[in-house]
């Protein structure tokens, strides 16, 4: 039986589009971008990918080259979450005082997330960091098979997608501050102000006098 090269060619695609993964099922981190030196919440979403099993642990590996002062949890029903954390070679100063170690690795267990379903996970954190345009989060995604997928790859810089990247949360600059009402206002305006107050003054004082004298003659009379 012949075949047309045309049909042979178009099964083929359709067999390996089929076959392929969606690269939309990657772990990702929302928002993707935030600003520097702010305080945001972030939420990890994890996708199941597999199709004979449930991911049954999460955890989501922090920046070490960009420690964040303060990091938290948002409880999640059926799920419970342990926080690590490692000590700093050079503390973290904030508004609360100097800070030696801060949160490096949170683990989610207990929980699971079905087959084509998924799961979000959150976290809040800040200051951000003022320096460097992005932060990396490696991710570690088990299953209940024993199986773990590692989004652990860094950007690429030719701006390809890697096989299994890891989240990124892109950093901007805070905007420039806009400057005060006192320093846009005219210096000469401070002289006009005390000019008019002065002559004001003299007004009134004048007129207090001429009354006072008016008094006065009349009591003499």
């Amino acid at each position: 039986m012949h075949r047309s090269p045309l049909i042979v060619t178009t099964v083929a695609a359709a067999a390996f589009l089929l076959s392929a993964p969606a690269a939309a099922a990657h772990v990702t981190v929302q928002p993707d971008h935030a600003v520097q030196g702010s305080y945001v919440s972030v939420v990890f979403h994890v996708p199941s990918e597999q199709k004979n099993t449930t991911t049954t642990r999460v955890e989501v590996v922090l920046p070490t080259d960009h420690p964040i002062a303060s990091v938290r949890t948002r409880p999640l029903p059926g799920w419970s979450s342990q926080v690590e954390k490692s000590s700093l070679k050079t503390p973290l100063s904030t508004d609360d005082g100097q800070v030696t170690e801060t949160v490096s690795k949170v683990v989610w267990t207990g929980g699971a997330i079905g087959i084509d379903q998924f799961e979000e996970f959150e976290l809040a954190m800040g200051p951000l960091p003022t320096a460097g345009d992005a932060l990396v989060f490696k991710v570690l995604q088990t299953y209940g098979n024993g199986t773990v997928a590692r989004w652990i790859d860094q950007p690429s810089t030719t701006g390809a997608e890697p096989e299994n990247p890891a989240p990124v949360l892109r950093l901007t600059a805070a905007p420039a501050k806009s400057p005060s009402a006192a320093a846009v206002t005219p210096a000469s305006s401070s002289p006009d102000v005390l000019a008019r107050v002065l002559a004001v003054l003299g007004l009134a004082a004048a007129t207090g006098a001429a009354a006072l004298s008016v008094v006065r003659r009349r009591g003499t009379r």
